[in-house]
Protein backbone atom coordinates (compact mmCIF):
# COMPACT_ATOMS: atom_id res chain seq x y z
CA UNK A 1 0.00 0.00 0.00
CA UNK A 2 1.86 3.44 -0.75
CA UNK A 3 3.07 5.63 1.65
CA UNK A 4 -0.04 8.37 1.44
CA UNK A 5 -2.54 5.96 1.98
CA UNK A 6 -0.46 5.18 5.20
CA UNK A 7 -0.16 8.89 6.16
CA UNK A 8 -4.03 9.09 5.74
CA UNK A 9 -4.74 6.62 7.74
CA UNK A 10 -2.30 7.74 10.51
CA UNK A 11 -3.67 10.95 10.50
CA UNK A 12 -6.94 10.08 10.33
CA UNK A 13 -6.73 7.89 13.56
CA UNK A 14 -4.91 11.11 15.27
CA UNK A 15 -7.13 13.59 14.53
CA UNK A 16 -10.09 11.16 15.57
CA UNK A 17 -8.62 10.37 18.57
CA UNK A 18 -7.98 13.76 19.88
CA UNK A 19 -11.70 14.34 19.17
CA UNK A 20 -12.55 11.03 21.15
CA UNK A 21 -10.52 11.92 24.41
CA UNK A 22 -10.94 15.50 24.53
CA UNK A 23 -13.96 17.72 25.72
CA UNK A 24 -15.53 21.12 25.45
CA UNK A 25 -16.18 23.95 28.00
CA UNK A 26 -19.20 21.87 29.19
CA UNK A 27 -17.49 18.41 29.14
CA UNK A 28 -19.18 17.10 25.97
CA UNK A 29 -16.46 14.94 24.55
CA UNK A 30 -15.65 16.67 21.25
CA UNK A 31 -16.52 13.13 18.86
CA UNK A 32 -20.34 14.26 20.27
CA UNK A 33 -21.85 15.63 16.86
CA UNK A 34 -18.57 16.85 15.72
CA UNK A 35 -15.86 15.14 13.42
CA UNK A 36 -12.96 16.90 11.19
CA UNK A 37 -14.85 18.88 9.16
CA UNK A 38 -15.30 21.22 12.53
CA UNK A 39 -11.56 21.75 12.98
CA UNK A 40 -10.45 24.99 11.94
CA UNK A 41 -8.28 25.43 8.92
CA UNK A 42 -5.20 26.02 10.69
CA UNK A 43 -5.83 23.14 13.24
CA UNK A 44 -6.10 20.63 10.32
CA UNK A 45 -2.68 21.74 9.04
CA UNK A 46 -0.67 21.76 11.82
CA UNK A 47 -2.14 18.23 12.91
CA UNK A 48 -1.49 16.92 9.52
CA UNK A 49 1.68 18.53 9.84
CA UNK A 50 2.65 17.09 13.17
CA UNK A 51 1.59 13.57 11.52
CA UNK A 52 3.91 13.90 8.75
CA UNK A 53 6.49 14.63 10.75
CA UNK A 54 6.47 11.77 12.96
CA UNK A 55 5.22 9.52 10.31
CA UNK A 56 8.18 10.19 8.43
CA UNK A 57 10.73 9.95 11.22
CA UNK A 58 9.32 6.55 12.65
CA UNK A 59 7.71 4.62 10.08
CA UNK A 60 10.26 1.81 10.34
CA UNK A 61 8.96 1.48 14.28
CA UNK A 62 5.40 2.00 12.98
CA UNK A 63 5.71 -0.77 10.47
CA UNK A 64 7.57 -3.01 12.13
CA UNK A 65 6.77 -6.63 12.83
CA UNK A 66 4.75 -7.33 15.44
CA UNK A 67 3.39 -3.62 15.78
CA UNK A 68 -0.06 -3.84 17.15
CA UNK A 69 -3.39 -2.75 14.41
CA UNK A 70 -6.02 -0.79 14.75
CA UNK A 71 -9.41 -2.85 15.00
CA UNK A 72 -11.60 0.11 13.44
CA UNK A 73 -11.24 -0.68 9.76
CA UNK A 74 -11.03 -4.52 8.83
CA UNK A 75 -11.33 -4.04 5.78
CA UNK A 76 -7.83 -2.24 5.32
CA UNK A 77 -4.29 -3.26 4.76
CA UNK A 78 -2.12 -4.19 7.71
CA UNK A 79 0.20 -1.40 6.99
CA UNK A 80 -2.82 0.75 7.05
CA UNK A 81 -3.71 -1.10 10.23
CA UNK A 82 -0.43 -0.26 12.16
CA UNK A 83 -0.32 3.39 11.02
CA UNK A 84 -3.77 3.73 11.98
CA UNK A 85 -3.12 2.47 15.52
CA UNK A 86 0.37 4.36 15.57
CA UNK A 87 -2.11 7.94 14.80
CA UNK A 88 -4.14 6.74 17.93
CA UNK A 89 -1.15 5.95 20.10
CA UNK A 90 0.66 9.60 19.10
CA UNK A 91 -1.82 11.67 20.15
CA UNK A 92 -2.52 9.92 23.21
CA UNK A 93 1.15 10.08 24.15
CA UNK A 94 2.19 13.23 23.27
CA UNK A 95 -0.56 14.56 25.02
CA UNK A 96 0.14 12.48 28.22
CA UNK A 97 -3.37 10.75 28.73
CA UNK A 98 -1.89 7.69 30.55
CA UNK A 99 -1.86 5.43 27.21
CA UNK A 100 0.47 5.34 23.74
CA UNK A 101 3.62 3.34 22.71
CA UNK A 102 4.96 2.14 25.88
CA UNK A 103 1.78 0.75 27.35
CA UNK A 104 2.38 -2.87 25.86
CA UNK A 105 1.50 -3.32 23.16
CA UNK A 106 4.42 -2.39 20.79
CA UNK A 107 7.37 -4.58 20.67
CA UNK A 108 10.72 -3.14 21.98
CA UNK A 109 12.65 -1.39 20.76
CA UNK A 110 10.10 0.15 18.99
CA UNK A 111 7.91 0.94 21.52
CA UNK A 112 10.77 3.04 23.56
CA UNK A 113 11.60 4.38 19.95
CA UNK A 114 8.26 5.99 19.65
CA UNK A 115 7.60 7.13 22.88
CA UNK A 116 10.89 9.03 22.41
CA UNK A 117 9.89 10.12 19.35
CA UNK A 118 7.15 12.14 20.95
CA UNK A 119 8.56 14.35 23.43
CA UNK A 120 9.63 16.91 20.44
CA UNK A 121 5.83 17.27 20.02
CA UNK A 122 4.43 18.94 22.74
CA UNK A 123 1.31 18.26 24.37
CA UNK A 124 -1.81 20.39 22.34
CA UNK A 125 -5.12 20.71 24.19
CA UNK A 126 -8.05 21.13 21.62
CA UNK A 127 -11.00 23.80 22.69
CA UNK A 128 -13.98 24.71 20.82
CA UNK A 129 -14.14 28.63 19.62
CA UNK A 130 -16.43 30.79 19.58
CA UNK A 131 -17.28 30.23 15.93
CA UNK A 132 -17.97 26.59 16.61
CA UNK A 133 -14.48 25.32 15.07
CA UNK A 134 -11.56 23.79 17.17
CA UNK A 135 -8.70 24.86 17.74
CA UNK A 136 -5.17 23.77 19.38
CA UNK A 137 -3.94 25.39 23.09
Amino acid sequence: MSKNAQLECFTHAYITCALWSSTDGEGTPLDDGRDADDLAPETLVKMQADCAIFYARHEGAIQCDGAPMSREDLTASESERKAAMAGHDFWLNRNGHGAGFWDGDWPEPHATALDKGCAVFRPCDPYVGDDGLIYLA
